[in-house]
């Protein structure tokens, strides 16, 4: 996060606590909520079971009472004492009509089977017998009993004839209610849970959809594994708590009811808090969001401006706008900076007028030397050539000297008329640099300072690159005019070594003379204008020049040793930069041949070519 800037670390922060948030608060809540879902649920089936018990305890009541009523009826003990089974079939319907209940069943004293009568689907006369037989162990309290699929609760009452002391039993009077599915629609009603009646793994009842009860029934080894404590169990792509518990039936049936509580639909309440969560969430976030905005407007954003006007400041650029928006202190920095950039300016102003009037000061002391030199030794020489016994030989040499002379000025003036048109624009050429060294040569040869100085080109490789054939060479033309003004100065034999060589980066172009190397005291302001020390002549531009020629080539000029008898300059071009400035010289040269053909102020003109005055 160092490297980013303060609008995208504020926003990304201000985001991160927003969604931190969101995301903790819908955590929590989620938790709480699942937590008291499953809490409500518990209690819920609880309440199911309990709902069932009372409910199960009042019919067991009522049914005894009902039982015990029939048992004292004077005319079903007189149908009872005929002991016919079809005397008892026939006359049985009015009996069970006044009853109104679900079963209603007459037997012998030993348990024998005279008649039933139930709602629904006929049952089997054997599980009949055989489920009123278990529960005749017990005829005191109501029995729960399964005939097949089929589960009833039923009471059984002893009829007497006469007195039950007597012990005149005729037989007994067994009515029942079905735990159908209009027994479970009320538990589930006054539980606000789905019940379902199992038997043996069948269902016997249940409120629950067709679908959903056959997935129930599928799935006997979960209902058997959910025991009395709730727990989820998946039925038709829907989340239930579910809960069983084993009711008493007599016999060998297993009996079970199961309670059963939609998680889906109870969470229901959870999914609107998380949608109300979530909408809270990214309202947050949109105010996160304008808030880093507004903060970004009156801090991040001047301070950004801010920034930028110092950076344009180090560029020298004094006239970048400063947003005057922003916060108290930001527009107070801004002002600050503000003032402080104008003294800067005023400063520099006078640090540029300090400097030019320093280097004019320093180009007329040394041109007016100069020339006063050149013109002193003209004027003495014409006069010496003037006088009549002045003899020929005398003069001739007199005219060497005049020329050396004038050829001194000449050089001085050119120095300082190539110095004023250095932002000129090169003219690119794709040129052996080799050929240019040669001819450049040949050129300071023919100067006065070269003479008895030996200039050696030991194997000059082929190497050509886009230069300015002209510019380049006046500045192989000065380095080499140095060396050998510097080698006429040392104690050994005069030689200049010229050489070039290339790697895959750069092609330096080294000149090595056996002077006495450059004082220690001007290393640092070598290339400065009008540093001349050390030498008798020169106004001190040459390699000025020599720097700025490969300053635009993309290139430098480096003092690379420096010692007596050894000193070496060389001029450093990269190969990079020399593509670069050939790949635009097409464009380049379009732009020039515009310029020319229209007028335009700033148009570039065709240097004379490079050559010795």
């Amino acid at each position: 996060m160092k490297h980013w800037r303060m609008r995208t670390t504020l926003m990304v922060s201000l985001l991160a606590a927003s969604l931190g948030l969101t995301a903790t608060c819908l955590l929590i809540i989620r938790i709480s909520v699942q937590q008291q879902i499953h809490n409500g649920l518990n209690a819920d089936l609880d309440h199911s079971l309990g709902t069932f018990r009372n409910i199960s305890h009042q019919r067991d009541t009522m049914l005894s009472r009902e039982a015990a009523l029939l048992a004292d009826l004077p005319s079903l003990k007189a149908l009872m004492v005929t002991q016919d089974a079809q005397t008892i079939q026939d006359g049985s319907q009015e009996f069970w009509n006044i009853s109104g209940s679900d079963l209603f069943v007459l037997t012998s004293q030993t348990g024998k089977l005279f008649t039933y009568s139930n709602r629904g689907p006929r049952l089997d006369n054997a599980l009949v017998t055989r489920g009123l037989q278990a529960c005749m162990a017990a005829v005191d309290d109501p029995c729960m009993v399964s005939f097949g699929p089929h589960l009833y609760v039923v009471s059984i009452q002893p009829l007497y004839f006469g007195p039950p002391a007597n012990d005149s039993q005729l037989g007994y009077v067994i009515i029942g209610y079905a735990i159908d599915s209009q027994l479970a629609s009320q538990v589930s009603e006054a539980a606000a849970a789905e019940v379902t009646f199992i038997v043996d793994g069948t269902i016997s009842a249940t409120t629950l959809p067709a679908t959903t009860s056959a997935d129930l029934s599928s799935q006997r080894q979960a209902i058997d594994a959910l025991g009395t404590s709730p727990r989820t169990i998946q039925l038709n792509h829907e989340i239930y708590i579910a809960a069983v518990s084993t009711l008493p039936a007599v016999g060998q049936s297993k009996v079970q009811i199961v309670v059963l509580k939609s998680y889906d639909r109870a969470s229901e309440y959870l999914r609107r808090v998380n949608r109300w969560i979530v909408a809270l969430g990214l309202a947050s976030l949109l105010i996160g969001l304008v808030l880093a905005a507004a903060i970004a407007r009156t801090i991040t954003r001047p301070l950004e401006t801010l920034a930028a006007g110092a950076r344009a400041l180090g560029r020298g650029d004094f006239d970048y706008y400063l947003s005057t928006d922003g916060a108290l202190e930001v527009r107070e920095l801004s002002q600050t900076f503000d003032s402080m950039r104008e003294e800067l300016r005023r400063t520099h102003r006078e640090l540029i007028e300090s400097e030019r009037l320093a280097t004019i000061g320093r180009m007329a002391s040394s041109v007016s030397h100069d020339l006063r030199h050149h013109l002193s030794a003209i004027y003495a020489n014409a006069e010496f050539m003037s006088l009549a016994q002045t003899r020929n030989e005398e003069r001739a040499e007199l005219l060497i000297e005049v020329r050396d002379a004038v050829q001194g000025m000449t050089d001085l003036i050119e120095s300082l008329l190539l110095f004023s048109q250095t932002s000129q624009s090169l003219h690119l050429a794709c040129e052996p640099l080799n050929q240019l060294i040669e001819r450049t040569i040949r050129i300071v040869l023919q100067h006065p300072e070269s003479r008895a100085i030996e200039i050696q080109t030991p194997n000059l490789p082929h190497i050509e690159a886009w230069v300015d054939g002209k510019k380049l060479g006046r500045a192989i033309y000065n380095l080499l005019l140095n060396a050998c003004q510097a080698a006429r100065a040392g104690s050994d034999p005069p030689l200049v070594l010229v050489g070039i060589s290339e790697d895959d980066k750069t092609i330096r172009i080294s000149i090595t003379d056996s002077g006495p190397g450059v004082d220690n005291a001007i290393r640092q302001t070598l290339f400065q204008p009008f540093i001349s020390a050390g030498k008798e002549n020169g106004v001190g531009l040459g390699l000025t020049l020599a720097q700025h020629i490969a300053q635009e080539h993309g290139g430098e000029v480096k003092l690379e040793e420096s010692q007596p008898g050894r000193t070496i300059f060389s001029i450093v071009l990269f190969k990079q930069a020399l593509d670069a400035l050939g790949r635009l010289t097409p464009k380049l040269a379009t732009i020039n041949n515009l310029n020319e053909q229209t007028g335009t102020a700033g148009s570039t003109e065709t240097k004379p070519e490079f050559e010795q005055p």
